[in-house]
């Protein structure tokens, strides 16, 4: 087995990062699964990839998208008025 280049087994790590469908990144938001293809038809929700007909999600991207949402929301309302 020859040692893979430190890029390719990044490019392989992404590849086999677990992924959730739209439901159950749903679930895990306790939101609808509407609320979240509302906001990607938008342009405000988390990057994610089809597979066939099913879209899907990975957790990097999810954690990345969080982190935006997060961002502006503290732009938003200062951390003395919270």
């Amino acid at each position: 087995m020859s040692p893979i280049a430190p890029a390719a087994h990044s490019a392989e790590a992404a590849i086999l990062e677990p992924a959730l469908s739209i439901s159950e990144l749903a679930a895990e938001l306790q939101v609808s699964p509407q609320t979240l293809y509302d906001l990607r038809s938008q342009g405000r929700g988390p990057t994610g990839f089809r597979v066939g007909r099913h879209l899907r999600f990975r957790r990097s991207e999810i954690e990345a998208w969080l982190a935006r949402l997060e961002d502006e929301d503290a732009g938003r309302h200062p951390a003395g008025l919270r």
